[in-house]
Order: structure tokens, then C-alpha cells, then sequence
């Protein structure tokens, strides 16, 4: 194609673009779309493909984990959505999780961060004043969330999920 056909054919396009634009009223759906780009919603989801991993990750931790678990499970997605393992492995929402979980168990330090961030959750939304387990002192029976508790839970995860902890 020479290079006054191309130029003919765009000059064609752009008419034909023009009339067609000239009986439609501009609208709010329209300008969202301009702004999105061409192709923004030709079968790709508009969801960023990490913020889909999270929502499966949190629709798993709901259906998989005893429902008195609702403030461990909100802490457990927030340190899963802010790990570099969901930024590197987003694909794989569950292998995510898993490896996430291992990560906690392996760190004696990061297994207390999560509990006290659990306690500290589940006092927020109780209204009352968190429980805090101090190592090496026993835990208060009434504390929903302690070291060992939170330990198995998460070994009962990885282990639904298919793997092993180390």
C-alpha cells in the first residue's frame, strides 16, 4: 500500500469516526472509556491481576477457617497482601498463602507479631481490651487468640492447602 492510500484511508477513517460521533450525546460511560484507553476492556478483567489474588486468598481463609477466626483471618490477609510472595507470585493466589503461612511459622518473632496484631484486631472490633500472651508465661484462658492456637491454625491451613510445614 502506497503511502497516499494509507493517508486516503486514514483521512476515510477519521470521517467515517466524525459522523458517527456527530449523532451520539457524550456521556459518562464514554469519557471513563477515553480515559481508560483503547482496548481497556476487550475481555481483560479491569481489576489489577494482584488485587484478584487477594480477594481469592480472602474468599479462601473465609470458607476454609472456623468462623470465630474473622479477626486472625483479616490480619492473616493484610500481611498476605502486603507480602513481596503476592507480588512475585500473584498467579498463584493459594501457593501464595501457603508460603506465606510457612513464612509466619518459621519465624518465632513474626508468629507473635500476628497474634498480637490478632488480639489487637479483635479487641478493636469487641470494644474490650486485647489479651496479649507474654512467652513463657501461660495464656489467659479467656484469650481467643494465643502462640500455640494461632500456631495451628496455621499449620491447618497449609496442610488444606496441600502442603507441609518444614
Amino acid at each position: 500500500m502506497s503511502e497516499k492510500q494509507k493517508k486516503e484511508r486514514t483521512e476515510e477513517e477519521a470521517a467515517i469516526e466524525r459522523e458517527i460521533r456527530d449523532g451520539r450525546q457524550f456521556s459518562l460511560a464514554e469519557a471513563i472509556g477515553r480515559m481508560a484507553g483503547p482496548g481497556a476492556m476487550k475481555g481483560v478483567s479491569p481489576i489489577p491481576r494482584k488485587q484478584q489474588a487477594a480477594v481469592e486468598i480472602g474468599n479462601w481463609l473465609r470458607q476454609h477457617m472456623s468462623p470465630g477466626s474473622g479477626d486472625l483471618q483479616v490480619v492473616l490477609l493484610r500481611w498476605v497482601e502486603g507480602s513481596e510472595v503476592l507480588l512475585n507470585r500473584f498467579e498463584q493466589p493459594l501457593v501464595v498463602l501457603a508460603a506465606c503461612c510457612r513464612q509466619i511459622l518459621d519465624s518465632e518473632y513474626g508468629l507473635q507479631e500476628l497474634v498480637r496484631e490478632a488480639d489487637v484486631e479483635w479487641g478493636r472490633v469487641q470494644g474490650e481490651r486485647p489479651f496479649f500472651e507474654k512467652p513463657g508465661k501461660p495464656p489467659d484462658p479467656s484469650d481467643p487468640y494465643t502462640f500455640e492456637s494461632v500456631r495451628k491454625t496455621l499449620t491447618g491451613i497449609i496442610e488444606q492447602l496441600g502442603s507441609s510445614p518444614r
